[in-house]
């Protein structure tokens, strides 16, 4: 029998379907159109499980724009959401590195906990709903186990002990006896309703405090995040997330190639020591309930000059044995590349993409498997196709066809198909080396 099409809610259509068109990845709606990846999906899960159970993971998913690193990413973001992790993600840019003399470490901090995203709170600002949340389940825990009400003068003490019992696992860790200390003033104000006192402590979480002194006068303690140990405090909140109820904190940084660009070399080399500090920490057993995984091209990984390979430690863990290759890859290496996706796994997926229009616009789909098979011929047989091409292209592709289609009733698809316009772009030149002769083609 012939696998029963899901009907795509409108709203997440639209999302999906402008998403593509302008060359994002969606937030939402990516159950509808995932296809292929089923090995680095599966190798990435594996990861997950071992996050769960108090380990570790650290990985890199290499490959070119557009060939799926941000889809690959957020499809792993929404599973992991939905397993009852935190999820922390980000992009790097010229203003947020890993590591930076201007704040540049810091910045990538604050767009991390920006972005701190839960199930229930998926578009990010999740970290005062988790600590509420934390407290009111440590009062129910209480009232269950002890039969007190909440207006008798055993509760709170009794719920301060269970508090602290909680947190005191993490003043072991590196800045743990701040952190646990600033848990705690939340906490009373929380039971004060002291809402000012709660929003100091929240910004201080935050990183937003860029005075010791200011820190020290607003909440009492002598510390606040900096670009050196930021780091530190994500492992803190990976621990206090499990002591939550959550199943472990997954961070995902995409857009290497920012590190990639930085045009001092000694700069780039102190982005690449933390990288290879967070690496150390994950495999050695030094972060806990802790997931990591990085986005970047081929040229931002693997380029011995200027790229993470540049840094002969990092080199030296990462870099490909003898025995993977092209037919033998190893997804349990620390880096996963990402192979093209296939012209049968296209074809899948622009099925999915012509049923989703049809349904967002209320129509009966015209366009015919043969129309769609034609489609994805005419794209992987370009020149340079076999290398160049990527699904971001495909897709927008297909959708701007559909568009056209969709406006302008009178047009066919067919040549729409056979049309010079389609063949044919200005956009890019591609030499044809035996002849001398230049033709332009769309790759």
């Amino acid at each position: 029998m012939p696998e029963k099409k899901r009907r795509v809610p409108k709203r997440i259509a639209q999302t999906v379907l402008n998403s593509l068109k302008g060359g994002v990845v969606p937030r939402i709606g990516l159950p509808y159109i995932t296809v292929g990846r089923k090995a680095e999906i599966a190798a990435l899960l594996h990861d997950v499980d071992i996050v769960s159970e108090g380990g570790a993971s650290f990985r890199f998913i290499v490959g070119r724009y557009g060939s799926g690193k941000s889809f690959l990413l957020q499809t792993i973001r929404n599973y992991v959401m939905d397993k009852n992790f935190v999820v922390v993600d980000g992009d790097l840019s010229p203003e947020r590195r890993l590591q930076g003399t201007k704040g540049q470490g810091l910045a990538t901090y604050r767009e991390l906990v920006q972005n701190l995203s839960t199930k229930t709170r998926p578009e990010g600002g999740a970290l005062t709903l988790i600590i509420d949340r934390w407290i009111n389940s440590v009062q129910s825990q209480v009232a269950q186990e002890t039969g007190l009400t909440d207006n008798d003068p055993k509760f709170a003490s009794a719920v301060d002990q269970k508090i602290y019992a909680v947190i005191a696992n993490l003043n072991e860790m590196v800045h743990g006896f701040d952190f646990a200390n600033l848990l705690k003033k939340y906490y009373h104000a929380y039971l004060a309703g002291d809402d000012e006192t709660k929003a100091k402590v929240i910004k201080w979480f935050r990183g937003e405090y860029t005075r010791k002194t200011e820190a020290k006068k607003e909440l009492g303690v002598s510390i606040i995040i900096s670009d050196d140990d930021w780091y530190e405090y994500l492992k803190l909140f990976a621990a206090f997330f499990r002591q939550a109820g959550y199943a472990g904190l997954m961070i995902m940084i995409d857009e290497l190639v920012n590190i990639y660009k930085i045009p001092n070399s000694i700069s780039r080399q102190y982005n690449y020591e933390k990288i290879l500090t967070m690496y150390n920490d994950t495999l050695q057993g030094k972060a806990k309930y802790l997931g990591i995984i990085m986005c970047g091209t081929p040229q931002a990984v693997e380029d011995r000059r200027r790229g993470v390979y540049s840094y002969e430690a990092l080199r030296s863990r990462l870099a490909a044995g003898k025995f993977a290759g092209d037919g033998a890859r190893d997804m349990y290496a620390p880096v996963i590349k990402l192979a093209p996706l296939t012209a049968e796994e296209m074809l899948v997926l622009t099925e999915k993409l012509a049923d989703m229009h049809a349904g967002l616009y209320g129509y009966e789909r015209t366009i015919t498997d043969e129309d769609l098979a034609k489609f994805i011929k005419i794209e992987y047989t370009r020149i340079g196709a076999d290398t160049k091409i990527t699904p971001r292209e495909v897709i927008r592709d297909f959708i701007e066809l559909l568009d056209i289609v969709w406006q302008n009733p009178g047009t066919k698809i067919e040549d729409l198909l056979n049309s010079d316009q389609f063949s044919y772009t200005k956009s890019e030149a591609v030499s044809d080396e035996a002849s001398g002769d230049y033709t332009e083609f769309k790759i």
